[in-house]
């Protein structure tokens, strides 16, 4: 019997779609059932525990005990440690309806490494709201993305991150001060050029993309722009597609000057009058440096109506405790 090939490889190409899309909604199903099924085995040891007592007597024993038993009984999965993560779920999240659909235990598991309850729950509203990975998930975590944002807003601000998630309104909210650029593994002693940085950047494009946040696509590095016979180059060109706008980066190896920023202003003017067009907001300017003095960029940015920012980047992971000391001064400036 003929078979007309066009039409037989559309048979099997719609075939292989419905199996997957099969297998995937079976897989989701499952990881419900099993995140939903570990809730109520934490809810069961926590109601064990003196009532639901947070902390029992009998401590580490009784979830010695349970590994064994239940690995006796049912196999593997019922490690201590998985144990203690099923009642710190159940503890998390005591209302079963606030779990996700869309989050594994896997990625449950490395946001209850965490034990301060703003943290776990902006991380289990940000997987979510990204679809990250558990390794995405894992860099974030490492790069204290939640302490580096709540520490650009107010109580109020913190609060809601944590409910939330990262909502991203205005210009403000794609900032981040310090962006950590770790991934790039360039040691802090080593003397290198603007242009080995971007090239860097641009070389673990995915990663950046995964720093600089939701919404940014990348146009073009080394963007000229031409004005009166002269020539000047944006280092990095960004479109974001929630705020509809350029987001315009500079790169600068060391201390941003006042220069700095006065050059950015003239790209944001350019770019404003002859770039954007019907449709677009107004341009985004980050200067990105390895230092910046608060005095001197206030100063320097005062009178300029554009949408312009200094930031500074650092190619290690940020001091958690610092952090964490500094976001806790924030909140108990009145009674949290």
């Amino acid at each position: 019997m003929d078979i007309e090939q066009s039409k037989y490889n559309d048979l099997i190409n719609q075939i292989g779609g419905l199996l997957q899309k099969g297998r995937e909604q079976a897989a989701q199903t499952v990881n419900t059932i099993l995140v939903k099924t570990y809730w109520l085995i934490g809810r069961y040891i926590v109601e064990y525990e003196q009532g639901g007592k947070e902390k029992a007597e009998y401590g580490s024993f009784l979830f010695e005990q349970l590994s064994k038993d239940l690995t006796r009984r049912y196999g593997k999965g019922f490690s201590r440690a998985n144990l203690l993560y099923m009642r710190k779920l159940y503890l998390a999240f005591p209302k079963s309806e606030t779990l996700s659909n869309v989050l594994s235990w896997s990625h449950y598991f490395e946001i209850l490494r965490s034990d301060n309850e703003l943290e776990i729950s902006f991380y289990a509203r940000q997987t979510e709201k990204e679809n990250w990975s558990v390794r995405e998930l894992k860099r974030q975590m490492k790069s204290m993305l939640f302490h580096r944002l709540a520490l650009s807003k107010d109580k109020k601000g913190v609060l809601e991150l944590s409910q939330q998630g990262q909502e991203i309104q205005k210009a403000e909210d794609i900032l981040k001060d310090p962006y950590v650029l770790e991934f790039l593994n360039i040691p802090e002693t080593h003397q290198y050029l603007e242009s080995e940085l971007e090239q860097k950047l641009i070389s673990n494009l995915q990663n950046f993309l995964l720093e600089l946040g939701k919404g940014f696509t990348f146009e073009k590095r080394q963007y000229r722009i031409s004005i009166s016979g002269k020539h000047f180059y944006v280092d990095l060109v960004f479109y974001h597609r929630i705020l509809k706008c350029f987001v315009l980066i500079d790169l600068k190896r060391g201390e941003v000057t006042h220069q700095d920023v006065g050059q950015m202003n003239l790209y944001l003017n350019y770019f404003k009058k002859e770039i954007s067009t019907e449709g677009d907001n107004e341009p985004i300017g980050i200067v990105l440096g390895a230092d910046k003095d608060n005095i001197l960029i206030e100063y320097a940015t005062e009178s300029i109506s554009n949408q312009l920012f200094v930031s500074k980047y650092q190619l290690y992971l940020p001091d958690k405790k610092q952090l964490a000391n500094e976001l806790n001064k924030l909140l108990n400036n009145e009674d949290y």
